[in-house]
């Protein structure tokens, strides 16, 4: 049973979770690439179940760790030190972020495959990114919520996919197995089940390329989003058809 969630990468998702986490009893180990003395307001903030420490720390201290860094940087996360661990794998790939990565354009190898491929001794599981992290954190419900949310899980191993259904369920979400590693692009940027059913109807006026503007990022802010329960998932999951790859970071 999840007692210790290690973070690397303390952004906005990673917030996100680490306060379900907290409101769940969990406890914390936050970190990023600038030094754990950064994270002293978010930690302050978590309160007594969170600390700050380095990547390697965090790695080593979590029952599981969230990889939650920008796709580009993946290969900086520390294999070693997350040997034997379940790493949930929160990244997505945006190319206008990240860079072209020539493996993922192919569309031959999904980006939870090639974490897989440096985390040689880790068991690498994809969930928890679709959807943003403002509604990652307000539509978490309690088990049997008529309004619960459903969350995609894809991995290679059935243990570790398991281990990430029970903590969903603890951190307020369903869970639907959608298949192995393989399998995850049917939840990457640009698929059905990615971001906006969460989201809920946007306004008719604005469009995603105004994401710049104040129209945009008030919605973005206020909206309450909806509720995706799993018969949903799957249905949004079945409509996906794989192309183009890589999303959008807006």
């Amino acid at each position: 049973m999840t007692q210790t969630i290690g973070f690397i990468g303390s952004g906005m998702i990673g917030g996100a979770l680490a306060r379900l986490a907290v409101a769940a009893g969990l406890n914390v180990v936050m970190s990023n690439s600038r030094g754990p003395e950064t994270l002293a307001d978010l930690v302050a903030e978590l309160g007594e179940h969170a600390r700050a420490a380095t990547p390697e720390e965090a790695a080593k201290a979590g029952d599981v760790v969230v990889a939650t860094v920008p796709l580009g940087v993946y290969a900086k996360l520390p294999a070693d030190a997350l040997a034997g661990r379940t790493v949930i794998d929160t990244m997505n790939y945006y190319p206008g972020r990240d860079g072209r990565i020539a493996e993922l354009d192919g569309g031959d190898i999904t980006s939870s495959e090639l974490l897989q491929r440096h985390l040689t001794g880790s068991r690498v599981v994809k969930t928890l990114h679709n959807m943003d992290w403002i509604r990652l954190y307000s539509r978490a419900r309690p088990a049997g919520a008529p309004d619960r949310s459903a969350l995609p899980v894809a991995g290679d191993d059935p243990a570790a996919k398991a281990e990430m259904v029970r903590l969903l369920d603890v951190l307020g979400y369903d869970a639907v197995d959608i298949g192995t590693l393989a399998d995850s692009w049917r939840c990457e940027p640009g698929t059905p089940v990615y971001v906006q059913p969460y989201q809920g109807p946007r306004p008719a006026q604005i469009t995603q390329q105004d994401w710049h503007q104040p129209e945009w990022q008030r919605w973005f802010r206020e909206a309450p989003g909806e509720p995706v329960p799993a018969d949903r998932v799957k249905q949004l999951i079945a409509q996906a058809v794989r192309g183009h790859v890589g999303g959008h970071s807006g």
